[in-house]
């Protein structure tokens, strides 16, 4: 997509500035994998067994690894790759956890780890069709990520979604022995899974509260994992759990910065718990859906792009 830059109302085009090498790429994303991604990184060229890992990172939200790979080359299968790599982390763990704790200077343990939120993000200029293709399941713990620079110093990352994806990586999965294996341990979570067992009226808050948050701004991505759903601008601004009686909502906001008349959010701030912020709502329905709209929208305007 052409970018234009904005000069007295006349739009200039600005052209690309293509990486030169992969390098080049990982350089940049490591210094800014926090603003990029939300991660820290623990550890670049990584080496375990026959494998050298680019960017080790963990995800300090979900309390799991996260693989990075950086690629020019459009020959590779991002499937198999990935599927390799996921394997070797999971038959090593204690080497990843070793390197976290060196690095971090931090004493992790096996137990603090969930594993089964593990995933690898493929980072590249550009992807062929075939490679986009590949990864069109609902369950899939790889991610591919276009990196554009351009000539007046902006870079733009796009996240490649997968178009209406219903079959699941397990279908293939008897065929290669490594997918399988590494299935029944990591799993990407998803809506569905949150909505299931939850009461009709329960699904309909839920939906309803969706519906108006995605009306709040653009570019906001909704990310499942295993205990909440987060919405995403340029970091979570809301999580919600979703439970038979309720919804408990997290709003990604330090004890202080909400103005709240009504003081339904509760101060959590010295409270262990999960999603991202210092205060928590329980909504069991719709009477007070505007005003809860109002709080999420200073959560969204502190944490949007």
């Amino acid at each position: 997509m052409p970018l234009y830059l904005i000069q007295n109302d006349r739009l200039k085009h600005i052209r690309s500035k293509p990486f030169r090498l992969e390098k080049n790429i990982q350089k940049l994303c490591e210094k800014n994998l926090k603003e990029i991604f939300n991660l820290d990184c623990v550890s670049s060229e990584f080496s375990v067994k026959n494998f050298r890992i680019d960017t080790l990172a963990f995800d300090p939200q979900v309390k799991a690894f996260v693989i990075i790979e950086y690629k020019k080359d459009k020959k590779f299968s991002v499937v198999d790759q990935g599927y390799s790599y996921l394997s070797v982390m999971l038959n090593n763990k204690a080497d990843f956890i070793l390197e976290y704790n060196t690095n971090q200077k931090k004493s992790l343990k096996k137990d603090d780890i969930d594993w089964s939120q593990s995933k690898i993000i493929f980072i590249s200029p550009s992807f062929t069709d075939y490679q986009i293709g590949a990864i069109n399941f609902k369950d899939l713990p790889i991610e591919l990520w276009e990196i554009k620079r351009y000539a007046n110093n902006t870079v733009n990352l796009t996240k490649i979604q997968t178009q209406g994806a219903t079959e699941s990586i397990k279908t293939i999965s008897k065929r290669t022995k490594e997918i399988a294996k590494v299935s029944r341990e990591i799993k990407t979570y998803t809506k569905e899974e949150h909505l299931k067992s939850i009461p009709e009226e329960m699904k309909e808050l839920y939906e309803k509260l969706e519906s108006r948050i995605l009306e709040i701004g653009e570019n906001i991505t909704i990310k499942p994992t295993k205990k909440y759903i987060g919405f995403i601008a340029r970091t979570n601004f809301i999580d919600i759990r979703i439970q038979k009686k309720a919804l408990k909502i997290w709003l990604n906001l330090k004890k202080g910065e909400l103005k709240d008349p009504k003081g339904i959010a509760r101060d959590i701030s010295k409270i262990g718990h999960w999603g991202n912020g210092d205060y928590e709502i329980h909504m069991i329905g719709d009477s007070i859906l505007e005003y809860i709209i109002k709080l999420i929208k200073q959560s969204h305007e502190k944490n949007r792009e």
